[in-house]
């Protein structure tokens, strides 16, 4: 059984969060979800919490542990919100048949060969420099010159965020066991299986920041190619987290695409 926590009440909302991160992730948001709904937020195998898978982790396999998770709850059609790899997986359900809303933002596997690579490469070299460099996140995360220099590629405006969120979200980078064989699933797996108009048996909601480096605005494109019945929504002056750069926006998508 995956880690999670609980918080509201009203209708269930489940928050599937994205590469090497947790529950935490979602923090700037879950109070005003948790208003208005009962906010499930998992921890995904080999990240917070959560243990390992035993066998292949692959973007597939962490779908069927998400799906086992809403199953051992038996929280049936619940709605999902997912972001970056977690968006790509509660869109992987919603393809699969989940007939809960959808929102996904920022999600991954609609690159091309091309955004792949550069996308490995460069969360790679991210990844590499955290983890050396962990002794001394507490003081760079504690400036906003700290963190600016940290997360130039998910926020917009990084020096807005408060020290807490980012030290917790890089310090998954070297407690997370999911993430190198995450990441490479990522580059080197099956892209994104779309699907068909009429097929879907939910409401897509797809939300995009302008300014994101990790998936890059033109993939939105792509995504809306392979899943036609989906609606798009741009977050301007944001980056590859919504749920950071724009939070009241995020809110307002998500009651609204799911009320």
């Amino acid at each position: 059984m995956l880690h999670s926590t609980r918080q509201g009440s009203g209708k269930p909302l489940l928050l599937i969060h994205g590469l090497g991160s947790s529950v935490g992730n979602w923090n700037p948001i879950v109070p005003a979800l948790a208003a208005e709904r009962d906010v499930i937020a998992v921890d995904l195998p080999g990240c917070g919490e959560s243990p390992s898978l035993t066998g292949e982790t692959s973007i597939a396999t962490l779908t069927d542990a998400v799906e086992a998770f809403i199953g051992e709850a038996e929280l049936g059609d619940i709605d999902l919100v997912g972001s970056s790899m977690g968006a790509r997986m509660a869109l992987e359900m919603a393809r699969r048949g989940h007939a809960g809303t959808t929102v996904a933002l920022d999600p991954g596997g609609f690159w091309s060969d091309r955004q792949a690579a550069i996308f490995g490469a460069s969360i790679k070299a991210s990844v590499a420099l955290v983890r050396r460099i962990q002794p001394a996140l507490p003081f760079l995360t504690g400036n906003p010159v700290g963190r600016t220099a940290l997360l130039p590629q998910f926020s917009a405006h990084p020096w807005r965020l408060p020290q807490d969120l980012v030290l917790h979200e890089l310090r998954g980078f070297k407690t997370s066991t999911s993430l190198d064989p995450a990441l490479d699933a990522l580059i080197h797996g099956p892209r994104q299986e779309g699907a068909p108009a009429g097929s879907l048996k939910g409401k897509v909601v797809i939300g995009w920041g302008r300014k994101d480096k990790v998936t890059v605005p033109g993939e939105a494109a792509r995504a809306m190619d392979l899943f036609p019945d989906a609606t798009l929504h741009w977050f301007d002056d944001c980056g590859h987290f919504p749920h950071w750069d724009q939070p009241r926006e995020t809110v307002r998508l998500i009651l609204d695409s799911t009320g």
